[in-house]
């Protein structure tokens, strides 16, 4: 099994520049090492989901408005995550409060194509093991 998702887990997004920190709110439980562990129901933009630095996606309009500004030259600009959907598949053994664990092999979408997955998962061993 995966490691689980813990708070402060390493996220990145594939038109991100930089890593983001996973954020999980304290009503989710913790496990034996005091961290709380994510669901796939965490997903919320900007309460979960923080910034990638700068978002390089073409299908995003503020990158869309800067590249036609400077004349067709791809602009980057501020990462505002949009994701709309829960993470998936989740972890197949562990539930958190109803509903399947976040673990490290879970991805989410960005609105604007980037795929955002975990890349520490802020955890080294599965709950239980």
């Amino acid at each position: 099994m995966p490691p689980l998702v813990a708070n402060s887990a390493l996220l990145q997004c594939s038109f991100g520049v930089a890593p983001s920190a996973m954020v999980v709110t304290p009503e989710k439980g913790t496990t034996g090492s005091n961290l709380p562990i994510a669901n796939i129901m965490d997903f919320t933009p900007m309460k979960n989901v923080m910034p990638f630095g700068m978002c390089s996606s073409p299908a995003n309009p503020m990158v869309v408005a800067a590249t036609a500004a400077a004349l067709g030259v791809l602009t980057p600009m501020p990462c505002i995550p949009a994701v709309a959907a829960p993470w998936a598949p989740g972890s197949p053994s562990a539930m958190i409060k109803n509903f399947p664990a976040l673990d490290a092999n879970s991805k989410c979408m960005c609105n604007w194509g980037g795929v955002i997955q975990v890349t520490m998962p802020g955890q080294l061993k599965a709950l239980g093991k």
